[in-house]
């Protein structure tokens, strides 16, 4: 099977053409080399694959027929990816969150919409007194 296909039928991609863009800018190597969208892959074959600023490592241990079901990825697929890698990934969505200091700028969606149900409950209570 095609890797570009392999890798939307294992749901790593969520579409063909978004597997086959990530292969022809290198972001996965079949057993450590760089892979075309057409090169096949067989059982047995270790891919690594840069998604979402995480290095996936899996050892393919069967070729599934079509696209599965995600309980059944595991039949087909080992991942050794190390946790140390989701754990970095946790931390810089944490990081981002904190990088607008509160006050500066304009206010985001979220903060506008807490002052707006802030001055509305002034507003009430000023016309209940």
């Amino acid at each position: 099977m095609r890797i570009d296909k392999l890798l939307w039928c294992l749901r790593y991609y969520k579409t063909r053409s978004i597997a086959t863009e990530a292969v022809k800018k290198g972001h996965i190597t079949v057993n450590g080399q760089v892979a075309k969208a057409s090169r096949e892959v067989f059982a047995m074959d270790k891919i690594t694959l840069r998604k979402d600023q995480i290095n996936y490592k899996l050892t393919i241990l069967d070729v599934p027929q079509n696209r599965l079901g995600a309980k059944l990825l595991d039949m087909y697929r080992k991942d050794e990816t190390p946790k140390e890698a989701f754990e970095h990934l946790e931390l810089l969505k944490l990081s981002k969150e904190h990088y607008r200091a509160n006050g500066t700028g304009r206010p985001t969606k979220k903060e506008r919409r807490d002052i707006d149900d802030y001055l509305d409950d002034n507003t009430e209570t000023e016309e209940i007194e």
